[in-house]
C-alpha cells in the first residue's frame, strides 16, 4: 500500500522504523520492518546478543501508527509520542527477522491520537502496548 513512509512522518534513517503500511482503516493499521545488524546504533545496547532492542520495537509500533493515521487524513500535523501506557515485552525479536505490527486506532482527532498494538513475528507476538501521541506542530 505504501512504500514511502518518509513522505509521512518525519523520521529519517537511521532512526526510520517502518518498511511499508500494508492495510489502513479508521480501526486497523497493518505495518511491516525487517531489522537488519548493519545499523550499529540498534546493536549498542547489547552487542554480544543479536536482538532488536525492546524499545525501539515500542517505537516502531507508534511510527507505523502515525503512518496509517497520516494516510487515513485525519491529520496533517507533526505528532510525538507523549505518554506510554503499557509495554509488554514477551520475546526477543531476531535482527534478520520480519515484524509485523498490528495497531489498533482508541482515539483519532486533531490533536490526540491513542492507540494500542500488537507485534508479531510469524504468528508469534512479542510485544504489545498502548500509547498516545500529541500534535507538537501544524502541517506546513
Amino acid at each position: 500500500m505504501s512504500k514511502d513512509i518518509e513522505n509521512l512522518i518525519p523520521h529519517r534513517a537511521p532512526f526510520l522504523f517502518v518498511d511499508e503500511i500494508i492495510s489502513v482503516d479508521k480501526e486497523q493499521i497493518i505495518g511491516v520492518k525487517k531489522f537488519d545488524d548493519t545499523n550499529f546504533i540498534l546493536k549498542g545496547n547489547f552487542p554480544e546478543f543479536n536482538y532488536v532492542p525492546g524499545t525501539i520495537l515500542l517505537e516502531s509500533m507508534a511510527q507505523c501508527g502515525g503512518a496509517g493515521v497520516r494516510l487515513l487524513g485525519v491529520t496533517n500535523g507533526i505528532f510525538a509520542l507523549a505518554y506510554i501506557e503499557t509495554a509488554e515485552f514477551l520475546k526477543g525479536v531476531l535482527f534478520g527477522e520480519q515484524v509485523k505490527f498490528v495497531i489498533r486506532n482508541l482515539r483519532l482527532s486533531e490533536k490526540i491520537i491513542k492507540q494500542s498494538g500488537k507485534a508479531y513475528v510469524g504468528d508469534d507476538i512479542v510485544m504489545e502496548g498502548s500509547w498516545m501521541s500529541m500534535r507538537i506542530e501544524e502541517a506546513i
